[in-house]
């Protein structure tokens, strides 16, 4: 954002290249025409910037009166996405196209809480085309930022932390549901990139790794036929039997490698087939170390790296990885020891240097990731941190209509206006982060006080948001978690039978508590006692529960989708 000397942001953009490219200005080129502007239009800006920033202020007020979040909005919203999606190649209709998290992560609720099965096949349409795209990294895991084109094919590929953290959930949901090994690999693949590429000296994950090396987009991540004759030799053949090699018209680098053509169906049941290949890609990945590398954002951006512990976390529950469980406990820890004297968490961690105070989106990742590992250690202080942080929020963040929390904490300096957060760009908007925290936070701990305050949070936030049309599915897809809270309580022996079975089926909807028999439960809804006598597992949703049961198989078929 470019602001004017008294802060008023009058400009701005996402993403400037360094030299003109695909129809964009160099950032060179922006830089001469902003001091232009400002040297011949100052005070036209100004007014400008005046206008921009009471307009925004308006957008911010609070909703006259809160409205009440129903199961029609998720099915009106989950509906509309539906008519954008790609028939032919998943995702949104049009090019560029992005991952988009939040909407398929709104399809995918619309489907578990409806039934609705074309919701749950658009998602994992789109999940096939991208993961055997160009967008994807095949030799070294990781998606790219978005592609280009409508086919998947030619990504930016500048690689993004949070969107890789945010595809390793969804893929995991896609796992749960179709036992396809599309999906295992990909999150297998994912998170050995992540500690490979992105880990910083065993601490947490960097935020970026830049689209150029050596001065070209792509360099790094191509591939000419020659390059693999050279290096595979005559199993170069047998690697493009199932890969492709591909130069649109459009791209003037080198071949990009991926599994499909523009228009060919993805055969994801093919997956279990290509093992042979990874020895190949292995090779490839090991070559290419001795190219020039892109540059690493070396920013820890606490957020970010929450999301990356929550998925991983996860994961590892669903694929028994006690390595990926170490992974995402060691960040956690990182992060959690990067606080401040009063337990305030940091924004951005660079080295030694700490950017104090965080954003309520830290607060909100975090707490969601405390919450997940809670579930995969049974460890009593990641629930105790949740509650600190929760504190936290409230303190320093709260509106002072108790309608919500703003992005910014009440000591930050040099912020001209403190906004909300509703909108969603690439991850899911403040507000909705934050209610999803709120409501897995009161699920898992019986709250009834945060239960209520949840409550209010989704109402005033969904009158907020009532006339909005873009960028409003993270807050649907929270209040839609918070209105129908799933909780599974297992009574388990020292040989766990339920366990095993629950982290088979992830459902973001549902918190998942453990108990040893013998041992005292909290009431469930309903003001249920548990019998802990005997291993058994209470699944509560709707706001009731279903009576336990005492068998693996039972609890699968009440799981399974």
């Amino acid at each position: 954002m470019f602001l004017t000397p008294g802060a008023k942001p009058f400009w701005g953009g996402t993403y400037f290249p360094r030299e003109p490219r695909y129809g964009r200005p160099g950032f060179i080129q922006v830089l001469e025409a902003i001091n232009k502007a400002w040297s011949e239009k100052k005070e036209d800006i100004s007014q400008s910037a005046a206008k921009l920033n009471a307009f925004v202020a308006r957008q911010l007020s609070p909703a006259a009166s809160p409205v009440a979040f129903t199961a029609e909005t998720l099915a009106t919203l989950a509906a509309t996405i539906q008519n954008m999606i790609d028939p032919d190649t998943g995702g949104l209709k049009g090019a560029p196209k992005f991952p988009n998290m939040p909407l398929m992560s709104t399809l995918w609720l619309s489907w578990l809480e409806t039934g609705n099965r074309q919701h749950c096949d658009s998602v994992l349409d789109s999940l096939a085309h991208m993961l055997n795209g160009g967008i994807y990294d095949h030799v070294g895991g990781g998606l790219c930022r978005y592609s280009t084109d409508a086919d998947w094919l030619v990504p930016h590929f500048e690689k993004m932390l949070y969107d890789n953290a945010q595809l390793i959930r969804l893929c995991n949901w896609a796992f749960g549901t179709t036992r396809n090994d599309l999906f295992r690999n990909r999150i297998e693949e994912t998170i050995s990139w992540l500690r490979r590429e992105m880990l910083i000296d065993g601490s947490a994950f960097a935020a970026s790794l830049d689209a150029d090396s050596d001065g070209e987009e792509g360099r790094f991540y191509t591939w000419t036929r020659a390059e693999l004759g050279l290096i595979l030799g005559d199993d170069a053949d047998q690697l493009l039997r199932d890969y492709r090699l591909s130069k649109p018209a459009q791209w003037e680098g080198d071949p990009i490698l991926h599994r499909f053509s523009a228009g060919e169906a993805a055969d994801v049941s093919r997956e279990s087939t290509l093992s042979s290949a990874a020895p190949l890609l292995e090779k490839l990945r090991i070559a290419r170390e001795d190219r020039v590398r892109p540059g690493r954002d070396d920013k820890i951006l606490v957020d970010w790296n929450g999301f990356s512990i929550r998925g991983i976390a996860e994961a590892a529950r669903s694929f028994a990885r006690n390595d990926w469980l170490d992974l995402a406990r060691s960040i956690y820890r990182f992060v959690y020891e990067s606080m401040d004297d009063a337990q305030r968490l940091p924004h951005s961690i660079r080295g030694i240097k700490r950017l104090y105070p965080a954003m309520a989106t830290d607060y909100a990742s975090m707490i969601n990731a405390a919450i997940s590992l809670y579930e995969a250690t049974r460890q009593d202080m990641y629930l105790a941190d949740a509650r600190t942080w929760m504190a936290k929020l409230d303190a320093w963040y709260r509106d002072e209509e108790g309608t919500g929390y703003y992005l910014t904490a009440s000591d930050a300096r040099d912020v001209p206006m403190r906004i909300r957060g509703d909108t969603d760009e690439a991850i899911p908007s403040a507000t909705a982060q934050i209610i999803e925290a709120v409501a897995r936070l009161a699920n898992v701990t019986g709250d009834a006080d945060l239960e209520k305050h949840c409550e209010s949070l989704v109402a005033a936030s969904t009158g907020r948001i009532a006339n909005r049309h873009y960028g409003q599915a993270g807050i649907v897809n929270a209040a839609a978690i918070a209105a129908n809270p799933h909780k599974l309580l297992l009574v388990e022996t020292e040989q766990p039978a339920f366990v095993s079975v629950a982290n088979r089926y992830p459902d973001p909807r549902r918190v998942d508590i453990i108990v040893e028999t013998g041992t005292k439960a909290a009431s469930l809804p309903g003001n249920i006692l548990p019998d802990t006598s005997r291993p058994a597992a209470w699944l509560c949703r709707d706001g009731a529960c279903l009576p336990p049961v005492y068998d693996p198989d039972a609890l699968e078929k009440a799981l399974k989708r």
